[in-house]
């Protein structure tokens, strides 16, 4: 089971807990990322949470999560979660929202509490899912997108929906 980086209000590294017993009624603040992949034609890939998982499963969501292990480089870690989730490889991994940060409480009570940095990368490669993972998946156009998070939010995860509007700012969506 992987660890997960404890965090200070400042962001630095202040202990680490088993992955298992991070994401509670009262989780602290911990270290994440989040990637939103592309293909070559633009497209951005949605997933949706595998029933299974601990926190807002069977949501619709950006590409893929995770968390580095202490000690781990972020861009290693990206790539490594990126095989585990999609069984794919990446090119051109960019950081695009380095100091992101959310809390949100899903419907169970159970808490994320994370200083997750933003990334972006192109799929290189045939999408080959974890179903523990991923339940559903789609390839989607960045303003359908958008439109789709604005009309229906609660079908999507709260990251995702604070992520959204600062891409858009930033020309990433």
């Amino acid at each position: 089971m992987d660890d997960v980086t404890l965090l200070a209000e400042d962001g630095s590294a202040v202990g680490v807990l088993p992955k298992r017993d991070v994401h509670t009624s009262a989780t602290p603040l911990h270290l994440a990322f989040s990637c939103h992949l592309r293909d070559r034609e633009g497209r951005i890939l949605v997933t949706r949470r595998a029933l299974s998982k601990q926190t807002w499963p069977g949501v619709w969501t950006n590409s893929f999560c995770g968390h580095p292990r202490p000690g781990e480089d972020m861009v290693d870690a990206v790539t490594r979660r990126a095989h585990e989730e999609l069984g794919v490889s990446l090119a051109d991994i960019r950081l695009v929202l380095p100091s992101f940060r959310y809390r949100a409480v899903d419907a169970s009570g159970i808490v994320e509490n994370e200083i997750c940095p933003v990334h972006v990368a192109v799929i290189d490669g045939e999408l080959s899912v974890n179903p523990d993972e991923v339940a559903e998946w789609a390839w989607i156009e960045p303003a359908d997108l958008v439109e789709a998070v604005e009309r229906a939010p609660f079908a999507f995860s709260p990251w995702i929906r604070e992520q959204l509007p600062q891409l858009r700012a930033i020309g990433e969506v």
